[in-house]
């Protein structure tokens, strides 16, 4: 592309030059022409279901400014739809409106900006949805995951270094969800924000990689460091869940326990790994899995969301037992369980965000296991759709009847 061609040129005298052509680099910036962008954008939240009359996301055509320094102009390939762009789209979560939406993507990178030596245009990438800063307490420590830049960043609705680069024509600045903002057919994003992948994986399976994959998977290898072995029970077999039972029998895990409310799911969690399947619609899971494990599971995993389903999980496991905490609940809900087991049984309650994930280091990580067949990935994608067809789509997720319907651009 050479729409910002002389600004680029400016960028490189500037690096040379020094600060007098900084500051020049800095006007052709804000000079420089926009380019169009059709954008899924949400502007009010908690519209009633069905969100296909409702429509709670609208396709806009927007502006987007070039990429500045540190940030990166992306191609969207594909993106898919997850519980936590619902929670956003029915209150549950409350980020900055309005908001382009979508935290997990791919694409190709078009452009980049001052200071982006490592990648380059036609590169594919994959979105992280919390940019990692590398300087902070928990960068240092290596709890990217937990960025306290990227987390203020995304919770504003601003990229990493505190830029907005959609707006309506005319002045309406457009927030970015989750640094990404995925439902766009471009989008600028911190360099942060991508992980550069190999050219030959298609763009509707890469994107799995950007959220479900990274936090399930994520959540086993790295929050709960699950051993060879031992017991597993996963509560939602969703995107996230089903990972996480991939992630559990890569790892060697036994009993792998899927619990869900809908069969087909649960079908879809035996091909995914799950070697028992327990239907919480009609049998109590906690009683269920204590019987299959003989005490209970030694980590269970919740990956809906709910404070009550949590209760169930942490009652599921055993004396010295883990309960991982993968779902977003709403901000507001409290947790009951019983105080003395913590500690006259040594159980845990964990957060994971993330999967706990370095994504520059973890991405590639799990691609490398789905090329060795040890995550079957593809599984999780139950529909192709377009960009038009989002608010009928994000209707069928509402439902639980779906894992994963990726966007195709």
């Amino acid at each position: 592309m050479t729409r910002h061609g002389a600004f680029s040129e400016e960028n490189s005298l500037a690096k040379i030059a020094g600060k007098r052509a900084w500051r020049t680099a800095r006007i052709a910036y804000r000079r420089a022409p926009t380019m169009k962008t059709l954008a899924a954008v949400l502007r009010e939240r908690g519209l009633p279901a069905p969100y296909a009359q409702s429509k709670p996301l609208s396709i806009e055509e927007l502006d987007l400014d070039p990429p500045g320094p540190g940030e990166v102009l992306v191609q969207m390939g594909a993106a898919g739809l997850c519980h936590s762009d619902l929670s956003v789209i029915n209150g549950t979560r409350l980020w900055p409106l309005p908001l382009v939406l979508g935290h997990e993507a791919c694409g190709h990178v078009r452009e980049v900006g001052e200071g982006v030596t490592d990648l380059r245009p036609d590169d594919p990438v994959v979105f992280a949805f919390l940019p990692s800063c590398g300087h902070c307490p928990m960068c240092v420590t290596g709890r990217a995951a937990l960025c306290e830049p990227g987390v203020a960043a995304n919770r504003a609705g601003k990229l990493l270094r505190g830029t907005v680069r959609f707006q309506k024509p005319g002045a309406e600045r457009v927030n970015h969800h989750s640094g990404v903002a995925g439902y766009s057919q471009f989008s600028v994003v911190s360099r942060e924000s991508v992980v550069k992948i190999d050219a030959d994986i298609p763009m509707e399976t890469a994107v799995l990689f950007g959220c479900a994959v990274m936090t399930g998977v994520g959540a086993v290898v790295n929050t709960a460091r699950v051993a060879a072995g031992t017991s597993v029970a996963v509560f939602g077999a969703g995107g996230v869940g089903l990972s996480a039972i991939m992630g559990a029998k890569a790892v060697g895990a036994f009993p792998i326990i899927a619990v869900d409310r809908i069969e087909s799911k649960l079908a879809l969690a035996k091909q995914c790994g799950a070697t028992h399947t327990v239907n919480s619609a009609s049998t109590d899971p906690a009683t269920a899995i204590r019987d299959i494990t003989r005490g209970g599971a030694e980590t269970a995993f919740e990956a809906v969301g709910d404070g009550n389903v949590i209760a169930q999980a942490f009652a599921a496991t055993r004396r010295g037992g883990r309960t991982v905490c993968i779902g977003l609940t709403h901000p507001e809900r409290m947790l009951t369980i019983p105080a003395l087991t913590i500690t006259a049984e040594e159980r845990t309650l964990m957060g994971s965000y993330m999967g706990s994930c370095v994504p520059q280091r973890d991405i590639p990580r799990y691609i490398a296991m789905y090329r060795a067949g040890l995550l079957p990935v593809d599984l999780l994608r139950t529909s192709v759709i377009s960009l038009g067809e989002v608010n009928a789509a994000f209707d069928l997720l509402d439902s639980g009847e779906v894992a994963r319907q990726v966007i195709r651009f």
